[in-house]
């Protein structure tokens, strides 16, 4: 990889790197905000970028890294995230705004940078960075263990941006400026890969806002002049076909963060006339394969991506990546390099010579009438004869658990039965629709006591 400098946002500088309700803001007022930003902050290492403001968020992050710092990106704005983070990384220090979690935080963390209400602006020379500077880290969800840390170098992140230009740009015309409205929040990758970086390296203009209720994104959707990309996730593409919100015109919807199903991808299709890309990625990879689910199973890997299937996962190859990554998802690759999911191996469940996936049960599980969300995992604790008891948690509000047992009893082998079943008000999905296993068990442990 070059070790020269590289622009922290290409294009010409009129324009649109943003928009919302009042109009487009022009990449060069950008950048005189992010040198302005860049000149207000402390000597440290280390910044967690709290925005909830996706335009704010942008000019922070760039801000950071204009001043050779790297930003960090927990798992999620929980309090105990934040802390944990800045306990592994105390050279630290956190910007955003006054409210800085998922819900209201009484205190602000530890310090605490205040992004001004109206950000000062600084002429100066278009910024570069190095290409090998090490702008930031993600932390991985949490939804199968510990969160874990992924470093990511600019040039990493401009080769990953140009093979997700290049699995997206055939859904708009050529030469044209799509206008990106996100409902995932821009520090979760999949939301950095095309909330931020596809604005600052792909020529995209990206809404401010981060809408979560369906009134609210089509209202932003409304905000974009054409050439309309929704990026969403599962959870909130299933709000947007249940409510049957009318939406503009749109170039396409892409999804990611957890698994699409086919029924609801068709759906959506049906509903909004446009294709439904899902995008298939980690913290690890960033994304590496696209899909239109409606009417494939099979993923197509991105430009320079190879996959090959371990006993116990996958081994990624991609350009962006300096050695091939190890992901635990089990895949079926066929001949042109396409490839399937088969669950992971740590899903797999066997037991009394049977075999099933915590995936398949969980579909099952969603598959019953009156059941409007669940998921069934396997507990830590083993039984006398050394099984981990099945356990599920189920949002069903006009159902009791031993109804929803009879259907189950019909598509699950006995033994795969759960052995606790939970029904919840709602469970506890972060802000990508992903369900952090410690949540799931304090739920359960809570019911216990």
């Amino acid at each position: 990889m070059s070790m020269h400098a590289q622009p922290l946002a290409v294009g010409d500088g009129r324009r649109a790197i943003a928009f919302d309700a009042r109009g487009d803001i022009a990449l060069d007022a950008f950048l005189s905000e992010v040198r302005g930003v860049a000149a207000t902050l402390p000597e440290a290492r280390y910044a967690i970028n709290l925005c909830d403001d996706r335009y704010r968020f942008l000019v922070a992050f760039c801000a950071v890294a204009l001043r050779g710092q790297t930003t960090l990106l927990p798992p999620s704005r929980a309090p105990a995230a934040i802390e944990g983070v800045q306990r592994q990384h105390p050279d630290s220090y956190c910007i955003g705004d006054d409210c800085v979690s998922d819900g209201a935080l009484p205190l602000l963390p530890q310090h605490h940078v205040r992004m001004p209400d109206i950000l000062p602006r600084l002429d100066g020379p278009s910024p570069h960075i190095g290409g090998e500077a090490l702008v930031a880290i993600g932390f991985t969800s949490g939804s199968t263990g510990c969160p874990k840390p992924n470093a990511k170098t600019w040039n990493s992140f401009r080769t990953s941006t140009a093979q997700n230009l290049a699995a997206l740009q055939d859904l708009w015309p050529d030469g044209a400026t799509p206008h990106i409205v996100a409902t995932v929040p821009p520090q979760h990758m999949y939301g950095m890969e095309l909330s931020v970086l596809l604005p600052l390296l792909g020529g995209a203009a990206v809404h401010g806002a981060r809408p979560f209720f369906p009134g609210d994104v089509a209202a932003a959707l409304r905000d974009a002049r054409t050439h309309r990309l929704l990026v969403t996730t599962p959870v909130h593409l299933r709000a947007l076909v249940e409510s049957r919100v009318d939406l503009p015109a749109l170039a396409a919807i892409v999804t990611a963060t957890a698994p699409l199903p086919q029924a609801l991808a068709a759906a959506a299709e049906a509903l909004f006339g446009c294709e439904v890309r899902e995008m298939f990625g980690s913290t690890e990879t960033c994304v590496i394969a696209r899909r239109r689910t409606a009417i494939e199973e099979r993923w197509t890997p991105l430009p320079g991506v190879r996959v090959h299937p371990q006993p116990d996962g996958t081994l990624v190859h991609a350009a962006h990546l300096p050695a091939p990554v190890a992901l635990a998802d089990l895949v079926e690759v066929d001949g042109d390099g396409a490839f399937r999911l088969r669950g992971r191996q740590e899903d797999l469940l066997e037991i009394a010579g049977k075999r099933a996936s915590l995936g398949d049960l969980t579909r099952c599980l969603l598959a019953v009438p009156g059941v409007e969300d669940g998921v069934v995992l396997q507990l830590d604790e083993r039984e006398g004869n050394g099984v981990r008891r099945i356990a599920a948690l189920v949002v069903a509000p006009m159902l009791d658990e031993a109804s929803i047992m009879r259907v189950l009893r019909d598509s699950i082998d006995p033994v795969f039965l759960p052995r606790r079943l939970l029904r919840v008000d709602a469970l506890p999905r972060n802000a990508t629709g992903k369900l952090p296993r410690d949540e799931l068990l304090r739920l359960l442990q809570r019911d216990m006591a």
